[in-house]
Formats: structure tokens, C-alpha cells, sequence
């Protein structure tokens, strides 16, 4: 189903899931059903936003290791270098 693309298998597998016998499952399935037309396009549409969630994902790295240290403007100076992606300890 995720890695083909079949969102519209995922109605089948929330019923198989509430059938068993696995409460945290049950949970996770409640919390599908709440935005059950969001994930069915998530798993069904070729788009997404890891490229976007990657780039955030760095930027708050880079202020977590500044934290404290440094205002805006070196933050933007380290999120806008070519060399940002290095991580130092």
C-alpha cells in the first residue's frame, strides 16, 4: 500500500485492524480516520514534501547548536552557506 500507491486500499486495512486484537493499533487507527482523505491522498499521489521537511529539518539543527549564541543574522548567515550542511560537535 505505501510503496505502490494504493491509498485506496487503506479503508480495508483500518477494518482488518479494528477486528484484531491490538488496542495500540486501535489508536493508530482512530488517529487515521480522523484525516482519513489526507493520508489516502498521501498514499495515493506522487507529490510530497520531503525535500521541504529536509531543508526545515537542517535549519533547526543549525539553530539548536547556536542556541544562545548568536542572533538572526548569523543563523541566516549558516542556514544561507554553501557549507551549512556540516555539523560540527
Amino acid at each position: 500500500m505505501l510503496t505502490e500507491r494504493q491509498g485506496e486500499r487503506l479503508p480495508q486495512w483500518l477494518d482488518a485492524v479494528r477486528q484484531d486484537d491490538l488496542p495500540s493499533l486501535h489508536t493508530l487507527a482512530a488517529g487515521i480516520d480522523r484525516d482519513r482523505d489526507a493520508v489516502i491522498a498521501g498514499l495515493t499521489l506522487p507529490w510530497n514534501s520531503g525535500v521541504l521537511e529536509g531543508h526545515v529539518n537542517r535549519i533547526k539543527v543549525l539553530k539548536r547548536q547556536m542556541f544562545g549564541r548568536a542572533g538572526f543574522d548569523l543563523l541566516r548567515k549558516r542556514s544561507c552557506s554553501p557549507r551549512s550542511h556540516v555539523v560540527s560537535p
